[in-house]
């Protein structure tokens, strides 16, 4: 399938680009990891330029745009270590569907939610609870909304807060509600992978800046045939890291049969390709590369962090796999028929 983004859609992620520029940055990562500084730019912020909403209805006081629409925005967040993660919001969307006041009330910012991937007793950390008032978790098969007692879990990557969360009060808002769980999971893989899209080109962007720039025996860092050629790989891994998105997203909206696969293979693709940048970066810069003042090891923590949320690389990897053995046997057993 021959695919590419429109001009408005490009313009929408140049706005987006110029926004997360200002509102967030490894500067405002590296205060948040001292503690000094809350999530930037913030869900109060998110929902007024209508960035969090983007996904909901236009009759429940949201854009009602499409999911491609959202991994832009989301690449954008993910180049300035942004948050809370726009996955949050894109799952809420799928998880309140049909709720409407709930729906306005996470559109216009009123509703502090996150969704939690462990049990409702706590047992296991979650992204974007820190900062979170009510939660949405999976009690069985049942979709339950409550509120709950946060523990924050530790900072290695402080913009995703990370926590633990007892829900201390819930109600079921939705019976057998697995198929809809699995859905949003699906939708969130695909804003997470393009949120280490965004976070990968930067890092791949500043290891080429700084072996244009910098010499060593007096010849250009990016001279070395050694260096020259990680960095050719990690720009040719983020290209493809993007197709894969970009397909995801498309078939959220447009082909939802492929999303299972397409979501999976989006995440697990962003893991390795997104670390291996990383770990490049730190390469190219030498002992720089290793300090606090330098922004490489933010991404590095956001990459280490990322790999794990929403399920890690060989989850992901094996429902590849099952998927595409299932459409394979389907489809053998078509032409049989």
């Amino acid at each position: 399938m021959e695919f590419d983004i429109n001009d408005e859609q490009r313009n929408f992620s140049d706005h987006a680009r110029s926004f997360f520029s200002g509102q967030a940055g490894p500067d405002h990562a590296r205060k948040c990891l001292d503690g000094g500084s809350d999530i930037a730019p913030g869900r109060d912020v998110l929902a007024e330029l209508g960035f969090s909403s983007l996904t909901i209805p236009e009759e429940a006081g949201g854009v009602g745009a499409s999911l491609l629409d959202m991994a832009l925005v989301a690449e954008q967040a993910g180049r300035q270590l942004a948050g809370p993660s726009l996955a949050t919001a894109a799952r809420c969307a799928v998880l309140l569907e049909g709720d409407t006041e709930r729906l306005r009330a996470l559109s216009e910012g009123t509703l502090d939610l996150a969704v939690l991937d462990a049990a409702p007793s706590g047992d296991g950390p979650s992204m974007d609870v820190v900062g979170a008032t009510q939660f949405i978790a999976l009690d069985g098969d049942d979709l339950v909304f409550g509120t709950g007692e946060v523990i924050p879990g530790d900072p290695i990557d402080a913009t995703r807060g990370i926590g633990y969360v007892k829900m201390t009060s819930s109600e079921v808002i939705r019976r057998d509600a697995r198929a809809q769980w699995d859905r949003a999971k699906q939708v969130a893989c695909v804003v997470l992978a393009a949120e280490g899209l965004g976070a990968a080109d930067r890092v791949v962007e500043i290891g080429i800046e700084y072996a244009k720039t910098r010499t060593a025996f007096g010849r250009q860092l990016g001279s070395f045939q050694a260096l020259k050629h990680r960095l050719v790989d990690d720009w040719v891994a983020v290209n493809q890291l993007r197709s894969l998105v970009w397909w995801a997203a498309w078939a959220a909206d447009n082909a939802p049969d492929q999303l299972p696969i397409a979501s999976s293979a989006a995440k697990a693709y962003c893991a390795s390709s997104f670390e291996t940048a990383c770990e490049t970066l730190v390469h190219v810069l030498g002992g720089v590369g290793f300090t606090w003042e330098h922004e490489a090891h933010l991404y590095w923590r956001r990459a280490k962090v990322d790999r794990l949320l929403l399920g890690d690389e060989s989850e992901h990897l094996a429902q590849v796999a099952l998927q595409s053995i299932a459409a394979h046997v389907a489809g053998r057993e078509t032409v049989e028929v």
